[in-house]
């Protein structure tokens, strides 16, 4: 099975543009003969980079003008903004496994989150999963998010879950998705480099499945040029902000392809989902490695609202 896994930057904060092009992506994809299509964390709109140069005191107001662009240009799955998508899917084919920045659209109508969602290859939503916690100062933009995604779901290619960015270093969350014979495991992420890499391969290893990964590969001359701030936030338009580093991992640890390094593109590689489950015979951390006896986690799965 072909998987084809994006690292190409998206129309920075427009969401319609982007969702246009995130359908020419999976044509693309698709046409290369991919079954799984991979798009990394928030890239529907775009990550909001700039929590990280801002300063939570003195540039409030800052935050404030860029919070209000990303926030009218967010996912609102109530009001169908991924149908698109979920269309591209079925034309095609193909799975997707999407990071986007979701705006709450039934109760608070304005809180948002950091989201992966799921589409089967005829165009249904399996899952929709928001960040358990936001890192440092992405706790000035998103919301935390609730256990009700924690779930791995059959799909056309196996079965797949996935955690966002620094998710991945939570060893409950992956073991929430370790239990459920997972084959494909799934980290949208916007962070990259060795540490992250080395972070992946870990997972391939303990949690006996594949391990696919990317960031996004953007410059700052990839942002709009009307963007609010963008000559005091990234003065150097030759910057890298991300490097992306697609990469993929076999069951067990070994590299199989990537990292895709500085190059804005798509990873394709052909995997075999089988390798999963045979390579548990020597490690299974939620079978005969468990210990039940001893360890029991306990999920809470409900959805969370501030109303009853």
């Amino acid at each position: 099975m072909k998987v084809a896994v994006i690292q190409h930057p998206p129309k920075y904060l427009n969401l319609q543009k982007t969702i246009d092009l995130g359908v020419e992506l999976i044509e693309t994809a698709a046409g290369q003969g991919s079954k799984l299509v991979v798009f990394p964390e928030a890239w529907f709109p775009g990550y909001p980079e700039y929590v990280w140069r801002l300063k939570p005191g003195g540039e409030m107001s800052l935050t404030d003008d860029l919070f209000k662009i990303s926030q009218a240009n967010s996912v609102n799955l109530s009001k169908g903004h991924m149908k698109p998508i979920q269309e591209a899917a079925k034309k095609n084919k193909v799975v997707v496994v999407a990071g986007h920045q979701e705006i709450d659209g039934e109760v608070s109508g304005s809180t948002l989150y950091c989201s992966i969602i799921i589409i089967n290859n005829d165009g249904t939503i399996l899952n929709n999963h928001r960040k358990l916690m936001p890192t440092n100062p992405e706790r000035m933009v998103w919301g935390p998010g609730d256990g009700s995604g924690l779930n791995v779901v059959d799909t056309a290619v196996g079965r797949i879950g996935a955690l966002a960015c620094w998710e991945n270093y939570m060893p409950l969350a992956r073991y929430s998705l370790y239990s459920q014979n997972i084959d494909i495991y799934i980290a949208p992420t916007w962070d990259e480099g060795e540490p992250w890499l080395s972070t992946m391969k870990h997972i391939s290893r303990e949690g006996g499945c594949w391990v696919i990964s990317s960031a996004t590969a953007i410059q700052a001359s990839d942002l709009p040029d009307d963007m609010p701030h963008k000559d005091h936030l990234y003065p150097d338009k030759d910057e890298w902000i991300n490097c992306g580093d697609a990469i993929i991992y076999k069951p067990f640890g070994d590299l199989h392809a990537g990292p895709l390094h500085k190059e804005k593109g798509i990873l394709y590689s052909d995997i075999d989902i089988s390798f999963s489950k045979s390579s548990r015979r020597r490690f299974d951390a939620t079978g005969h490695y468990s210990r039940p006896d001893v360890f029991n986690l306990t999920i809470d799965k409900s959805k969370k609202k501030p109303i009853s």
